[in-house]
C-alpha cells in the first residue's frame, strides 16, 4: 500500500470533507466512504465503483441519535438499535437533506452503526454521516483488509485508513423492519437474533421480492454480485469435488480427499462465525490462483449460513 495514502483518522476526516473517498474498515468489509450530505462526493463513489445508480448506498452513522437525524426511526426500528453497532442495517423513511443518489430515488433510507473503532472514530471526527458501500469494483469480491482497497480503487480514492482484517467478513443484514420485518439481504446478524430483540417472527425475503423491480429496496441484491473474475459453480451436495488441476475448490470444513486444483477450507473447526470471516480473502486467493474455474459448496443453512450461501449463489450467478 502507498505510504502516502495510509491516512490516520484526522487526515481520512479531513479528506471527506473536502469532497474525496476515503477506504473506511469496519467490522464487516471495507467500506467506500463519502460524506453524505455532499452529493458530488457521494457521485464519486458510483463513478469509482462503476456501481449503477439504481442501487442505493448504506449511510454509516455513530450513534441511534445521529441515525435519527437521516431516517424516521419506527417502534421496531428503535427495538433494534439495541443491536447497534453492529452489521445491520434498517431501511427506513428518508428525511430531508438526503440526496436522491443516496437512496436511488426512494423514499427508504438504509443505515446502520459499524462496530468498529475506527470507523466510529471517523464518522465523529467528520461530523458527518458517511455513505459507505463496500471498497470494491461493482460486482467483484468484497475487500476484507486495506490491500484489497488499494487492489481495486487505487487511483480513485484519497486514502485507505487501515484497520486490520475484517472481523465479521460479510456484510451487515439488511432489514426491512415495517409494515412486518423482513430480511432483504442476509448478513452478519442472523434470522435468529432478530427474532429475540423484536420477539416475533422474521422472513427472509424471497427471489421475486428481492429482484422483481428497480431501483433496488437494498444494497447488495442484485442477482450476479460478490464475483470473482473466474467462473463459480456450486457443487452438488452428493457430487465428487473435481480433480483437474485447473480447478480451484473451496469447501466448508473438511478439506476434498482427492486431489486437485488449487483448495481453501473455510473453517477446519465447522464455524460459521470463522468461515464468514475467511470467505471473501479464499475468494480471492482462488482467483488469483491461476485456475480457469471455480467450485464451492454450501455451508449448513442456519445461523450466519444463510448469509454465507447467499454470497456464493451470487457469486455465482445464482441470485
Amino acid at each position: 500500500m502507498p505510504a502516502a495514502n495510509s491516512f490516520d483518522i484526522a487526515e481520512a476526516a479531513a479528506a471527506l470533507l473536502r469532497g474525496e473517498l476515503v477506504g473506511m474498515p469496519t467490522e464487516t468489509v471495507y467500506g467506500l466512504a463519502a460524506n453524505a450530505m455532499d452529493a458530488t462526493a457521494v457521485l464519486r463513489i458510483f463513478s469509482a465503483k462503476g456501481r449503477p445508480h439504481f442501487d442505493p448506498l448504506i449511510v454509516h452513522v455513530a450513534d441511534a441519535d445521529q441515525a435519527w437525524t437521516v431516517a424516521e426511526p419506527s417502534a421496531r426500528a428503535r427495538r433494534l438499535a439495541t443491536l447497534w453497532p453492529g452489521p445491520l442495517t434498517l431501511i427506513l423513511p428518508r428525511k430531508a437533506g438526503i440526496d436522491d443518489l443516496i437512496t436511488s430515488g426512494l423514499d427508504t433510507v438504509g443505515v446502520r452503526v459499524p462496530d468498529h473503532p475506527i470507523a466510529l472514530a471517523l464518522i465523529r471526527a467528520a461530523g458527518v454521516p458517511l455513505a459507505a458501500p463496500s471498497a470494491n469494483r461493482f460486482g467483484r469480491i468484497s475487500p476484507t483488509c486495506a490491500a484489497h482497497v488499494w487492489e481495486q480503487l487505487d487511483g480513485t480514492i484519497a486514502g485507505v485508513v487501515d484497520g486490520g482484517p475484517c472481523r465479521v467478513g460479510i456484510e451487515s443484514t439488511v432489514l426491512r423492519p415495517d409494515p412486518l420485518p423482513v430480511i432483504l439481504r442476509p448478513g452478519g446478524i442472523s434470522r435468529e437474533e432478530l427474532e429475540a430483540i423484536l420477539g416475533e417472527p422474521v422472513t427472509m425475503a424471497d427471489h421475486q421480492v428481492r429482484t422483481e423491480s428497480l431501483p433496488q429496496q437494498a444494497p447488495g441484491m442484485l442477482a450476479s454480485h460478490y464475483a470473482p473474475r473466474i467462473p463459480l459453480r456450486l457443487r452438488d451436495a452428493d457430487a465428487d469435488w473435481p480433480s483437474a488441476t485447473d480447478v480451484a475448490r473451496l469447501a466448508f470444513s473438511v478439506a476434498p480427499a482427492q486431489p486437485g486444483g488449487p483448495t481453501e477450507v473455510l473453517s477446519a473447526r465447522g464455524d460459521l462465525a470463522e468461515a464468514a470471516m475467511h470467505l471473501f480473502a479464499a475468494l480471492r486467493r482462488l482467483d488469483a490462483s491461476g485456475a480457469q474455474r471455480m467450485v464451492a459448496e454450501l455451508v449448513p443453512d442456519l445461523g450466519l449460513g444463510p448469509a454465507i450461501n447467499d454470497r456464493l449463489r451470487r457469486a455465482a450467478g445464482l441470485g
